[in-house]
């Protein structure tokens, strides 16, 4: 198999003048974006001396650039290092100390941040995306040969909200299937126009659905910084097809002011991944006549593994879909024997779609994965029709008087209660039921107090399984990427 960046150099040939990507000041064709990765890869080669296996670190916000040196890295066997803006300086020079990066790539808007990094590591050399390059039409790129099956491609990050952020290391044929698996399941076309809302730093920019887009023959429109406004407009000025978010951007895209009346006649896929959805705003769109479909997946399945079909997304609101075709799963107990039809079991997967490996990390990578199968620490439960159910995180499971409770169930369920906005459930130690949940809301317009929302939760929930306490909070606290940290609630739950 050929090296990712092939896929362009082809399109180039095959259709040049077809646009591949649209940013915020420009557009390029298959034979402009292939023109620039080979700049962009000789700069790296000739001005950098980068070769084979190095990782280079890249610190930018969304832009037809990231998307550029994602290739030229492909197309010299380089290892990219994508960093998350938002994590603080000491994280982010963690990330460039693990995985031994020595070159980084960064643009002007995050200059300072690069300075502030430097005072906590060393690099090479850096290289920013605004400077103006010189020639190298003369100079031959010759590449070395890649092995896209096991030489790292990508080492992403993981959150690490209950502890050391892991590097999954993915190669460039888990690339290749994610974007395979996704193609097959919403039928992405050259005919799609798929935006980039989620960030390029993320497996999810990458691999939802920019790489799979572009693989097609698609367009991606990269609008920048994510604001709901500006994402309403690009979808209607460039006739989008594919809008792919996570809970908290459709939710702001519904609540724009643009929302009611904006044209999505363009678009055939609404679609949701990076966490649970709730029924309530997956139905904000469904009665606005707009298909909203629900995937699931991780980092360290490139990512994806579930997604719901077209001929289901009405009717299963609320499950994440089937696996993708190229994608196996089991779901097991404790004793890692398969769990009966409707019961929680842990989620195993495997597939191409599965990193290598932990970056440095040969202990955490044999307990996750065993006799090829990867061990999520998710749970979930499949209905009579073979759909899956999240139930939530194995590290999170409540056992209170010997009976489990999934925090999950009961943040949907509270969540549907008029008002609140955001809910986190979490265990705390009892000494009379070994742990009990406590819950931590935060709301809308309006005031809900603490007995109504017990009272609500026992209309739909076992009576063990209702909150002892409810905490109600301005804000949730998140971590960088966005998702509630529950490791900075117990301290306030044992208060």
């Amino acid at each position: 198999m050929e090296n990712i960046a092939y896929w362009i150099h082809k399109r180039a040939l095959i259709t040049p003048v077809r646009v591949a990507v649209i940013s915020k000041s420009s557009q390029s064709t298959y034979q402009e974006l292939s023109r620039k990765i080979n700049e962009m890869a000789a700069a790296l080669r000739h001005t950098y001396f980068l070769e084979k296996g190095d990782r280079v670190a890249i610190l930018s916000q969304n832009r037809e650039e990231y998307v550029v040196a994602y290739f030229a890295i492909a197309q010299l066997g380089l290892v990219a290092v994508p960093l998350n803006i938002r994590l603080t300086t000491s994280e982010l020079a963690f990330q460039i100390k693990d995985s031994g990066a020595k070159t980084i790539i960064y643009e002007e808007e995050t200059e300072s941040l690069f300075q502030e990094i430097c005072h906590h590591t060393d690099f090479e050399s850096a290289y920013q995306f605004d400077r103006v390059e010189r020639d190298y039409s003369n100079k031959p790129l010759l590449v070395e040969e890649i092995d896209v099956k096991n030489d790292p491609f990508i080492i992403c990050y993981t959150s690490g909200t209950t502890g050391r952020p892991k590097g999954a290391v993915l190669t460039q044929e888990n690339m290749f299937w994610n974007a395979i698996n996704n193609q097959y399941a919403i039928e992405i076309t050259s005919s799609d126009k798929s935006i980039v809302l989620l960030p390029l730093f993320h497996i999810g920019g990458i691999g939802l659905f920019a790489f799979p887009t572009l693989l097609a023959g698609g367009t991606i429109v990269i609008p920048g910084k994510f604001d709901p406004g500006n994402a309403i407009r690009a979808i209607e000025d460039y006739q989008v097809t594919i809008v792919m978010g996570v809970p908290a951007i459709h939710d702001a895209i519904r609540r724009n002011s643009l929302f009611e009346t904006a044209n999505f006649d363009s678009v055939r896929w609404f679609y949701n991944g990076g966490a649970p959805c709730p029924k309530e705003l997956i139905n904000a769109y469904l009665d606005q006549g707009l298909p909203f479909g629900q995937g699931f997946g991780m980092t360290e399945t490139s990512p994806t593994i579930f997604m719901l079909s077209k001929e289901d997304y009405k009717r299963k609101v609320g499950s994440i879909g089937k696996p993708v075709l190229f994608c196996d799963i089991s779901i097991v107990d404790d004793k890692g024997e398969a769990v009966e039809q409707g019961e929680i079991g842990e989620l195993l997967i495997k597939g191409p779609n599965i990193m290598k490996e932990y970056w440095g990390l040969p202990e955490e990578t044999k307990e996750t994965i065993r006799d090829g199968w990867l061990y999520s620490g998710d749970l979930v439960r499949q209905d009579n029709e073979g759909f899956i159910y999240v139930a939530g995180r194995k590290k999170d499971m409540i056992i209170s008087g010997g009976e489990n409770i999934y925090p999950l169930e009961v943040e949907q369920v509270i969540k549907e209660l008029p008002g609140i906005n955001e809910v986190a459930v979490i265990g705390v130690e009892d000494d009379k039921w070994g742990e009990v949940p406590i819950a931590f809301v935060s709301l809308n317009e309006g005031s809900v107090h603490e007995a109504e929302i017990k009272r609500f939760a026992l209309t739909k929930l076992g009576k063990y399984k209702v909150p002892k306490r409810i905490i109600i909070m301005d804000e949730l606290p998140k971590n960088a990427t966005g998702k509630i940290n529950k490791k900075d609630l117990f301290s306030k739950g044992v208060n």
